[in-house]
């Protein structure tokens, strides 16, 4: 009796980050316009309020701040905020349907600007510097507001299978054969560290 595999060898996914000649000029033409000196979040920002306005229950604004508080929670520079937005899509139907969720989240959201503003005269999600936004988050980390995003995000976000290519991770291994016989050892990350 023969043991032999028969299931497809697992894909190596390479990590490496490549520039093609295109996205190379591409980069150096903004950066000759000048706009090689602004930050990530400054050219994310129009993108990020065309996503908050899909806000429709709970409002743009508070839409905005929602954004960017799952993405301070849980930071991945390199995803974009749409998955932010699918992870938050289905709180923001249950608040439809829930006005007690709705009240907790539009409230905390407010409280969450107050705070801002009090602290550094600006709303949290206009703060630019990520350090003061994750300060403000210390202090609120143990009510019910930010205990009710963060929980809904473990999920929300990490459970969608669209992200999971971009952590590098395959999914589900078992019914092709495991992670033994299909490249269980090939998470070079390791070495990285």
């Amino acid at each position: 009796m023969t043991t032999e595999n028969t299931h497809a060898p697992m894909r190596v996914v390479d990590k490496r980050i490549t520039l093609s000649r295109r996205g190379f000029l591409k980069g150096g033409g903004m950066a000759a316009l000048g706009v090689g000196t602004l930050s990530a979040a400054t050219l994310m920002t129009p993108a990020r309020e065309a996503l908050a306005a899909s806000f429709k229950v709970l409002g743009a604004a508070t839409g905005k701040t929602l954004l960017v508080l799952a993405r301070d929670i849980f930071p991945h520079d390199r995803i974009s905020d749409r998955y932010y937005l699918q992870a938050l899509e289905p709180l923001e139907a249950q608040a439809a349907a829930d006005d007690k969720l709705k009240k907790l989240l539009t409230e905390g959201v407010a409280a969450l600007d107050r705070l801002s503003k009090l602290r550094f005269n600006k709303a949290y999600a206009d703060l630019a510097g990520e350090s003061d936004r994750v300060s403000l988050l210390y202090v609120i980390e143990h009510g019910a507001f930010f205990q009710k995003v963060k929980g809904h995000l473990v999920t929300g976000f990490y459970d969608n299978k669209a992200v999971w290519p971009l952590f590098g991770y395959e999914g589900s291994s078992w019914e092709k054969g495991g992670y033994l016989n299909r490249g269980f050892d090939d998470i070079d990350w390791l070495d990285q560290a």
